[in-house]
């Protein structure tokens, strides 16, 4: 379950080299929205072309591989688009709802969108918590995705609820062995079962991990609970 994802990083070095070569198309496109839009929003602290690439870009398309097919895929607290931009890029086949509370990043995040001719790429202004209860988005999606928001136990209670069971949860993580343990039990009580453990390098980005989640059966009704509970109390 758990392992040092050779094969990982060596894709991550054809990925590396397919990005950089990208000179003038849609990566390349993205980072100038990117910064320009920071300059406001204070999107990201990682302003420099090198750490943009690597902490941002690479690390975003490291999981690209688990996403199936034409998968329905739910991304939350997109922010500044990481890594839903990145995978769109590389996977036009995979059609995305973007969850951002904040309304000007969401402006930015549909500025991203017509800019560079996305379809299949939705972004709503609404909780997590709140999105999770909404018919229309609870256990739809293939795949919810998530990178840098909140604690694993958090984090879980807020992209469970949003994927059909057989479908995955995937979350973009550094070191994070004390998270994964303590998030142990909120994962079985959403519904949810750990698959892999993959951890990998990214150069000038440290250690990495992606947490593979299954879920196995259906979020209990009563989560996510809202009000703030999945941070302030998460599940133990």
């Amino acid at each position: 379950m758990e392992k040092f994802c050779y094969n990982l990083f060596m894709d991550l070095e054809g990925l590396k080299e397919k990005i950089k070569e990208d000179k003038e198309g849609k990566f390349a496109a993205f980072c100038a929205l990117l910064k320009e839009y920071n300059k406001k929003f204070n999107l990201t602290s990682v302003i420099d072309d090198e750490g943009i690439f690597f902490r941002h870009l690479l690390d975003s398309v490291a999981a690209v591989e688990y996403f199936e097919d034409n998968a329905a895929v739910c991304e939350v607290g997109s922010g500044g688009g990481f890594p839903s931009v990145p995978l769109k890029i590389l996977r036009e086949d995979l059609k995305f709802t973007l969850i951002e509370s904040t309304a000007k990043k969401c402006g930015y995040l549909n500025k991203v969108k017509i800019e560079l001719g996305f379809k299949d790429f939705e972004i709503l202004n609404i909780r997590a918590e709140d999105g999770g209860k909404r018919n229309d988005l609870r256990e739809k999606f293939d795949v919810c995705c998530a990178r840098a928001v909140a604690p694993l136990n958090t984090l879980s209670e807020y992209c469970l609820p949003f994927v059909r069971v057989g479908g995955k949860f995937i979350a973009y993580k550094g070191d994070c062995d004390t998270e994964i343990s303590e998030a142990k039990r909120a994962i079985e009580v959403l519904g949810g079962r750990i698959k892999e453990i993959l951890r990998y390098e990214v150069e000038n980005c440290g250690k990495r991990t992606l947490i593979i989640v299954e879920k196995i059966k259906n979020t209990p009704q009563k989560y996510p609970r809202g009000l703030g509970k999945e941070r302030k109390s998460p599940i133990v």
